[in-house]
């Protein structure tokens, strides 16, 4: 009897360790939400947290940016961080279907190419699990062709542009700043964001939400009180106005309340939370003292230009398996964010190969160390046809190549030594620009990239020429 008594507990045993370990691993397989905040037009170091750790001038301290900070400290760096595009909608064609501008030969704003006739970030996930709720706030972008739900979001607030963010329309006031009660729609789209995580939580769905803010774009706009406290003082140090910074204050007053209720709804240790922006930030707004140094400074040029300032961006993820205060100096771009969302999600089948993106898994899961794999050993930055600065450039390493599509000349700089890409070493190392203009040239025409196009102004010129005949 003993003995038979002594089996019997140890098959109860036996069953109640079975049970755990099952639900240990039912509990440990649950897929992750992710959490994707998208700013608009933030530069590198427009924080008040270095977005490189030994470079001071990678922060600026007259801004408060609390949550942005809070990412940092409990999430991973990087520091070669990169937009797709030196403006928004080339970068969120980009991100939504992880790749180039060039491939989609969308490096403008107008492009034939169609988003929703390819594979999205939510119709990724939705392959790995269809459980997933994904939805859009926020801006969208001027030009997308595609909606949201077209390329697979649940729910999204539409066809969104600048404009939408800016209640009455930007026009004139672009450069004139503007006190608001709900600044660039912080608070709404806060709102929004809060409730879609509530009800995925309470539905037991994982969930996809981009939010994509209007902030900090132009017309810079900030709430009544935080103006009010930054308009009194101390004066800028870098060339934007007391209202920029009480924008960026209540910016980060949204993103705190976010962050949040992620603890509240008890979803923290399985969510990871990307933040990033579109393009990199203005060099100076109106009315500022152009005597300070940039706000992109320690980065040259701005927003629109594919040297550093225009396209090098803050670039921070925390979640599960991602080292609290950790730095990676492996440069990831926004086109990477598909196959690495995929990969977190649990997704082991192979994704189409016009992707141009590699997920950064590893990296994220070995405090900052470990290589992106692509299928091009690099970023690829296109714009042909910008009339100020019509290039093409390719980051392998350390080593960024500009090529001018119009004059054919050629930069080369190494960004480990030169950030604010002052030295062209192109002359000094041959055969580093022998073989990446090589590779970034095979790809371009692999793809069909568009090209310098002086149609323009040949016209103009045949216009003008004909005018002077005809006097």
């Amino acid at each position: 009897m003993q003995t038979e008594s002594i089996t019997t507990m140890k098959r109860h045993l036996i069953a109640v360790l079975a049970f755990f370990v099952l639900a240990s691993a039912t509990h440990a397989a649950a897929p992750p939400n992710i959490l994707f905040i998208l700013t608009d037009d933030q530069g590198w170091c427009m924080m008040s947290e270095r977005m490189h750790p030994d470079i001071p001038e990678s922060r600026i301290a007259d801004l408060r940016t609390p949550a942005m900070d809070r990412l940092a400290r409990e999430g991973m760096r990087f520091t070669s961080g990169y937009s797709p595009g030196p403006l928004c909608t080339p970068t969120r064609r980009s991100i939504v279907n992880g790749m180039t501008p060039a491939r989609q030969r969308g490096t403008e704003f107008k492009s034939t190419w169609v988003p929703a006739d390819h594979l999205t970030i939510p119709r990724a996930l939705k392959q790995v699990n269809p459980a997933y709720a994904c939805a859009h706030f926020g801006k969208w972008g001027e030009d997308m062709i595609s909606t949201p739900e077209q390329c697979g979001y649940d729910a999204s607030d539409g066809l969104t542009v600048n404009n939408t963010g800016s209640p009455g329309g930007l026009g004139d006031t672009r450069f004139t700043d503007a006190v608001r009660e709900d600044p660039k729609l912080i608070t709404t789209l806060t709102k929004r964001a809060v409730e879609f995580m509530g009800a995925q939580v309470k539905a037991q769905r994982p969930f996809y939400l981009q939010l994509s803010h209007y902030a900090v774009h132009r017309q810079v706009q900030a709430s009544p009180a935080t103006n009010e406290k930054y308009v009194k003082g101390p004066k800028p140090t870098r060339q934007f106005t007391p209202t920029f910074a009480a924008m960026m204050e209540d910016l980060n007053a949204g993103l705190t309340q976010l962050l949040d209720e992620v603890d509240r709804l008890g979803i923290a240790g399985n969510t990871y939370i990307v933040f990033t922006a579109d393009n990199g930030g203005y060099a100076t707004y109106a009315n500022t003292d152009t005597s300070l140094p940039s706000n992109n400074h320690p980065l040259r040029a701005q927003k629109q230009y594919l040297y550093e300032g225009g396209i090098r961006v803050p670039f921070i993820v925390r979640g599960p398996g991602v080292k609290a205060g950790s730095v990676s100096h492996e440069p990831v771009t926004g086109y990477d964010l598909l196959p690495t969302f995929f990969d977190l999600a649990g997704g082991k089948a192979a994704l189409p190969s016009d992707l141009d993106g590699g997920s950064f898994r590893a990296v994220l899961e070995n405090a900052g160390a470990g290589k992106v794999k692509r299928a091009l050993p690099g970023i690829v930055h296109h714009r042909p046809n910008f009339a100020a600065l019509p290039v093409s450039t390719f980051r392998m390493g350390d080593l960024k190549l500009m090529v001018n599509n119009k004059t054919g000349d050629q930069e080369l700089f190494d960004l480990a030594k030169d950030i604010g890409e002052t030295k062209n070493v192109a002359a000094t190392m041959p055969e580093k620009v022998t073989e990446m203009s090589g590779i970034l040239a095979g790809y371009l025409k692999s793809v069909n990239a568009e090209t310098y196009n002086a149609a323009p102004a040949a016209k103009k010129k045949k216009a003008k020429t004909k005018k002077a005949d005809a006097k």
